[in-house]
């Protein structure tokens, strides 16, 4: 006869069994904002010349388990930093630092016989070059392959009639550029599928690897291994991850603007019952937006609907590698005489190299006006003051405050970088072709879907899981993803 242990033994049995599979290949991955030893204090101008660099590279390019990147670091757009994540490449797994970039489509890493590839970084990082030799499902990727040919149609990738190897070259606006061939091997990860399990998983991907770099990628001070380019084109690692069903074609993001820092970052949709959502523009290379107004206090301002369409060079930009915001010339001038007005009879206003700022003795919430950008569809996303000022130092025992919304001179582009996607949940639904958004204090786990494609919608709590399985946090959602397992049990031991 077999034995009857009692509930609380077998409860045990499967919680020390969950930890065990959770404590082995890191159910997370990193994704850190990391800064220099010491505080180095940047002025706005540098941080507007980093950004116009950035946008450069932005203006110039032409159903399954849901993977968690928990981020680490703390936001602060006066530090020099950058979002970056760890991840596993190769037969035997090697691990590579990548920068987040949601302007460019390709994953591509530094390979050994990269010619200007950085060897060290001020990031306090070790850096690796990806050898293809050293793993054994490595294998080059010919002309022939259907992904290289889907390349061709995006100029992400080109082929020689000769070599037969597929292969890139990317030129970006800061001067910098990389180039090298594509290889295919495997991407290691965790990854959460439906009935709430947590596996180890694999999946071939189609990555570059890079034997030149010029310009700025060269530089130490913030060097990584490679790009992870988060687009929307068929080669970024989301397109290809969907369409092998390991992932849906969604991704999400919760950065932490407070002084903690971290968020959460997600293959997968993170679902919260107050996002609104408004619809991509099509056929755009970035992550466009209708942008129909700015309310600055509740009031509509007077500029042009035409300024906010979109074409080849204007329109509304969503990209988490900027760090400030920036504004059509014409929609900006409107913007800061409206704000100006709004304040001008309870704080002094300032020039600081060119920047407008203001002297302030109290709260800001309590002197600057909430601002709403309104889009299609309805939505619109709430700025708070902080989400459009950024205090820069202190006079007299008052702060200043500037303001974080920056002017493209003679340009009609309109970027919303960290400065007001931060303490917000952000949804990028590809398989719907939209964006949503919601306010959210982003030190919080949050909730995302596993499954897409049916009615049925299970949910886990993804962001707060830590890479040795000892946390609290990791604690808690282990119990939650074997609560209905653990009722069920009990309920038969003890009929």
């Amino acid at each position: 006869m077999a034995a009857v242990f009692p509930a609380w033994i077998v409860i045990a049995a499967f919680l020390f069994e969950a930890a065990f599979v959770m404590g082995g290949f890191p159910s997370t991955l990193k994704l850190e904002r990391r800064i220099p030893l010491g505080s180095h204090g940047l002025e706005l101008s540098q941080l507007r010349e980093r950004d116009r660099l950035r946008h450069g590279r932005l203006l110039q390019s032409s159903s399954g388990g849901v993977v968690d990147f928990p981020v680490l670091g703390t936001y602060d757009p006066f530090l020099v930093g950058l979002y970056y994540t760890k991840i596993q490449l190769g037969s035997p797994p090697r691990d590579f630092y990548v920068q987040i970039d949601t302007g460019s489509d390709v994953l591509w890493i530094g390979c050994n016989s990269c010619s200007g590839c950085p060897r060290t970084s001020g990031l306090q990082i070790e850096l690796n070059l990806f050898d293809p030799g050293s793993s054994t499902t490595a294998s080059l990727v010919p002309c022939s392959d259907q992904r290289c040919r889907a390349g061709l149609q995006s100029s992400d990738s080109s082929c020689s009639s000769q070599s037969n190897q597929c292969s890139y070259t990317f030129q970006y606006g800061d001067g910098s550029g990389t180039s090298g061939y594509y290889v295919s091997d495997l991407l290691h990860f965790s990854s959460i599928l439906e009935g709430s399990m947590i596996t180890n998983n694999t999946a071939s991907i189609m990555f570059g690897c890079s034997v030149s770099q010029t310009g700025d990628l060269t530089k130490s001070d913030r060097a990584v291994d490679g790009i992870f380019g988060f687009g929307q084109q068929s080669l970024s690692v989301i397109s290809q991850l969907s369409s092998q069903g390991v992932t849906p074609r969604v991704f999400s993001h919760c950065l932490n603007g407070n002084n903690g820092g971290g968020g959460v970052l997600v293959l997968g949709e993170i679902v919260e019952p107050n996002i609104v959502y408004t619809p991509l523009v099509p056929s755009q290379p970035h992550y466009n937006l209708d942008l129909l107004s700015i309310s600055v206090g509740g009031k509509v301002l007077s500029i042009s609907p035409s300024v906010f369409s979109t074409s080849s060079n204007q329109g509304t930009i969503v990209d988490s590698g900027t760090t400030l915001a920036y504004l059509a010339e014409e929609a900006y001038d409107a913007f800061m005489t409206a704000i100006t007005n709004a304040v001008s009879q309870t704080v002094r206003p300032i020039l600081s190299k060119g920047n407008q700022c203001y002297l302030i003795t109290s709260s800001v919430n309590d002197i600057f006006p909430q601002v709403s950008l309104n889009f299609a569809g309805g939505a619109s996303l709430i700025l708070n003051p902080q989400d459009y000022l950024v205090q820069q130092n202190s006079v007299g025992g008052a702060a200043a405050w500037c303001i974080g919304f920056q002017k493209i001179q003679g340009q009609g582009i309109t970027i919303l970088g960290d400065l007001v996607l931060k303490d917000k949940i952000f949804v990028y639904d590809l398989a719907n072709q939209r964006i949503g958004w919601t306010n959210y204090d982003c030190s919080m786990s949050v909730n995302v879907s596993t499954n897409l494609n049916t009615a049925r919608t299970e949910f886990v709590n993804a962001g707060q899981m830590s890479n040795d399985g000892s946390s609290l946090d990791q604690t808690r959602i282990t119990i939650a993803l074997l609560l209905p397992i653990i009722m069920m049990l009990t309920g038969l031991l003890l009929s």
